[in-house]
């Protein structure tokens, strides 16, 4: 079987070097390598040049990431996609890993795996995790979670990126999401496959997914609003997957604090009408769920905004006055 690594890039002459060179590692030997350059204005395009013949590369005007990957699965000649963010790596059984897992149960149309999460400070390794993915798991829930796999964790099988029409290529955010979302409601079939091989890399508030904080939290509320309602359409929705949601919506109005407190607020009020509210979890501290119970929403977010900026301030001023004292 062979699997075509397709490599978006745009403006990262970091790191584009490595994700290219990991995917020429694979111990897979049926493979390719197609990388597309979405317009970099940096020494990205390069880079990729100085890999001459080992890569197919092909440049276009900057169209947007869902292009240049659309580019990509239309180029490709193998069964198999995987697709790699410029700024992020595969090891080198990532690929084997996959297809070997599942070599006796190969009705799959996506192959996935846990990803490694590394956290990249000032230019060093600050720390690392892994995702878990079980076998068995239930993969609405893991959308509704917002827990799937990254970008780099999955092989698509060509056809079924075919039959769903590839990327949005109107989508400039949650993408990979948007993509889960469409591959559902055309019923195609996920599997638990190999070990967290991927590795995807936080590193720069300046990438695609973070420039634009409000187009992300507002594209991620549509969306998760969207895939609601076809579960209720579907006849698919369980007190399970209300308690999930609401756990998701709550988290999404919290978020959307950040960018617009009255927009998140009439969030958070329609939301709870419906019953899709569930503070829980980490963004719920047992000190804001007191205050949410007795306050409301939109003070609780203004209280919890003040005290942020009083404790920034008192930790700029300990700095402030622990340098003055060495001084």
């Amino acid at each position: 079987m062979k699997v075509t690594i397709g490599i978006p890039v745009f403006n990262c002459e970091t790191w584009v070097a490595i994700a290219i060179q990991s995917a020429l590692d694979q111990t897979w030997a049926d493979k390719e390598i197609i990388v597309v350059d979405d317009g970099s204005t940096d020494r990205s395009a390069d880079i990729c040049n100085s890999f001459g013949s080992q890569i197919l590369f092909v440049r276009q005007p900057n169209r947007g990431g869902n292009v240049a990957r659309n580019q990509i699965w239309r180029r490709s000649s193998g069964n198999w996609i995987q697709f790699l963010d410029a700024d992020d790596y595969l090891k080198p059984d990532k690929i084997r890993s996959h297809l070997d897992s599942c070599a006796c149960r190969m009705d799959a149309d996506i192959l996935c795996s846990a990803t490694i999460f590394e956290d990249w400070r000032d230019g060093k390794l600050a720390s690392q995790k892994v995702d878990e993915l079980k076998e068995g798991c239930d993969w609405l829930a893991l959308w509704i979670n917002w827990s799937l796999p990254q970008t780099g964790g999955c092989l698509w099988r060509r056809q079924a990126l075919e039959q769903i029409g590839g990327w949005n290529e109107q989508v400039r955010c949650n993408q990979e999401y948007e993509l889960y979302f469409r591959a559902m409601q055309n019923n195609l079939r996920f599997q638990v496959a190999g070990a967290p091989l991927s590795v995807h890399r936080i590193w720069s508030e300046n990438t695609v997914s973070h420039r634009d904080k409000k187009a992300l939290v507002h594209g991620k509320r549509e969306l998760i609003q969207r895939f609601l309602r076809w579960l209720k359409h579907e006849g698919r929705w369980t007190p399970n997957y209300q308690h999930l949601a609401g756990r998701s919506c709550f988290e999404m109005a919290r978020t959307l604090a950040n960018e617009d407190l009255s927009l998140a607020t009439s969030y958070y009020r329609e939301r709870k009408r419906e019953g899709l509210m569930q503070p829980e979890g980490p963004q719920a501290p047992w000190k804001y769920s007191l205050a949410l119970k007795y306050l409301g929403f939109y003070p609780t977010e203004r209280l919890a905004r003040s005290l942020k900026q009083a404790k920034t301030m008192l930790s700029r001023n300990s700095l402030q006055g622990a340098c003055d004292t060495i001084l």
